[in-house]
C-alpha cells in the first residue's frame, strides 16, 4: 500500500498564459464556510494530486475547470494526467461535478459548474450541502459576472457604418437548371444547424472524435435534440468529450452512444408544476464519465458503473 506524501501542497509554477475564465453559468464555485488556506493543504495526497489541487485552489471562483484548460494553464501535466488527478480528487472529497438549472423564464438552462472544498468532505457533508443547493430558497446556478467578462471587451456603443457610394444596378441573369444539378445544399459550418457545426468542432476540440462532413449530417438530427432541451455547444462538446478512453476506434459509432445515452432531461414546461410535485435544479455529474443522476446515486462523486467496473 503506498504510503501517503505529508508533505505540504505544491503550489502550481507560473505560467506565461493566464487560466481562462469559463462562461458565465459555468467553472468553479467554492463552497461555504472555507478555512483561510495553510501550508499543510492536502499534504495526505500523491504529489501529482496535490499540484493539481493547490493549483485549482488558487483559482477565483468562475474560473474554467474543464480538463483541457487546466492542462494547458499549468506545464507539470498533461489531459489524461489531468483528468485522472480530478477523479482522485472527487474520490478525496475535494470536489464534485454539477449541473444546475441557470436563467428565469423561458430563457433557462443546463449549465456545469464544479464545487470545490479546500477541506476534504465525506460523502454525508456533499450530500447535504448539494440538498440545500437544490432547495428553492436556494440562489439559482447564475453568472457573477456580466455578460461581456468572459470574452473580450465590449464597445458600449457599435460604431456607425461607413456610408457606402451608391452603385448602379446590374442585370442579373437567372441560372439555368442542367440535367446534373444537385438539389441538396451542402454543409459548411458557418450557415449550417447549430447541432452540426458542434458536431463538426469535435475534431477540433479532441482529435480522437473527429467526424467527417457525412457522419456530422447523420447525427445531426439527435444532436439537435440537445439544443431542443435547452443546452448549448459548449455543454453539448464538454459532455461528449468528458471521459474519453486513451483511443476511440469508430468516433462516430462513441459519439453516436454518447449522444444518446448521456441526453439530458427536458426541462419542465413554463406552466406551474402540480402541487407536491418538486422541480429538479440540480443534477450531479460523475467525475469519471460525466454521466447525470440524481446526488444520492453517487459515492465519491463516481456512479455505479465507475465504482464499480466489473459489475458493468
Amino acid at each position: 500500500m503506498a504510503v501517503p506524501n505529508l508533505s505540504p501542497a505544491l503550489r502550481a509554477p507560473a505560467s506565461s498564459r493566464a487560466h481562462p475564465k469559463a462562461k458565465p453559468g459555468y467553472g468553479k464555485r467554492s463552497v461555504s464556510d472555507q478555512r483561510p488556506p495553510c501550508k499543510g493543504d492536502f499534504a495526505l495526497l500523491p504529489e501529482r494530486e496535490r499540484h493539481i489541487a493547490g493549483y485549482v485552489d488558487t483559482l477565483p471562483d468562475g474560473a474554467a475547470m474543464d480538463i483541457k484548460s487546466l492542462a494547458r494553464s499549468q506545464p507539470l501535466y498533461g489531459q489524461m494526467a489531468v483528468g485522472s488527478a480530478l477523479r482522485a480528487l472527487g474520490v478525496a472529497g475535494h470536489l464534485r461535478h454539477v449541473r444546475c438549472l441557470s436563467g428565469e423564464g423561458g430563457q433557462v438552462r443546463w449549465v456545469t459548474r464544479t464545487f470545490w472544498s479546500r477541506t476534504a468532505r465525506d460523502n454525508e457533508w456533499w450530500d447535504a450541502f448539494l440538498a440545500v443547493e437544490e432547495s428553492p430558497s436556494a440562489p439559482p446556478c447564475a453568472s457573477q459576472e456580466p455578460a461581456g467578462a468572459a470574452g473580450a471587451d465590449v464597445p458600449d456603443e457599435a460604431p456607425e457604418p461607413a456610408p457606402v457610394p451608391a452603385q448602379p444596378p446590374v442585370m442579373v441573369v437567372p441560372q439555368q437548371r442542367t440535367v446534373r444539378q444537385v438539389s441538396a445544399p451542402v454543409h459548411t459550418v458557418g450557415d449550417s444547424s447549430p447541432a452540426f457545426a458542434a458536431l463538426a468542432r469535435l475534431g477540433r476540440t479532441d482529435s480522437r472524435l473527429a467526424l467527417s462532413a457525412a457522419d456530422c449530417t447523420a447525427l445531426e438530427r439527435a444532436a439537435a435534440e440537445w439544443f431542443a432541451r435547452g443546452v448549448d455547444a459548449d455543454y453539448l462538446t464538454q459532455a461528449l468529450t468528458a471521459g474519453l478512453p486513451a483511443s476511440v476506434d469508430s468516433p462516430f459509432g462513441f459519439v453516436r452512444r454518447r449522444l444518446h445515452d448521456k441526453l439530458p432531461p427536458r426541462l419542465p414546461a413554463a406552466t406551474p408544476a402540480a402541487a407536491g410535485t418538486p422541480v429538479r435544479r440540480l443534477m450531479v455529474e460523475c467525475t469519471e464519465c460525466g454521466v447525470p443522476g440524481k446526488p444520492e446515486a453517487f459515492r465519491d462523486g463516481l456512479c455505479r458503473p465507475c465504482r464499480e467496473p466489473d459489475r458493468a
